[in-house]
């Protein structure tokens, strides 16, 4: 099992950049493929990005496409998505997740979320 944490969601202008942070518990987080999700409020949860267990591997969703990575840090047990030219309806609340195997939909094990406002 693992316990997921976000961090460094806060208020941003348009076109500005935050970095997300999701730490993981454990001794088995390298075996974990890692995924962003956002869900904006009166929507759906919807896949932003996900890394392989060795974060050679990446995939983005079209709507941040070239805006946003995704890397991580197996040592340091973290996941991060890096956001830049951020647009308002990037606001959302922003979860990592973790899965078993490569997916964009079937996660096991979720954060609480950590909210990103971005202003026009």
């Amino acid at each position: 099992q693992v316990h997921l944490v976000e961090s460094g969601g806060g208020l941003v202008q348009a076109g500005g950049s935050l970095r997300l942070s999701c730490a993981a518990s454990g001794r088995t987080f390298s075996s974990y493929v890692m995924g962003w999700f956002r869900q904006a409020p009166g929507k759906e949860r919807e896949f932003v990005a996900v890394t392989s267990r060795s974060g050679s591997s990446t995939l983005f969703s079209n709507s941040v496409k070239g805006r946003f990575t995704i890397s991580r840090d197996n040592a340091k047990n973290t996941v991060y998505l890096q956001m830049n030219s951020l647009k308002p309806e990037d606001t959302a609340v922003y979860y990592c997740a973790a899965a078993f195997k490569w997916t964009l939909t079937e996660y096991d094990y979720w954060g609480q979320g950590t909210q990103v406002t971005v202003s026009s």
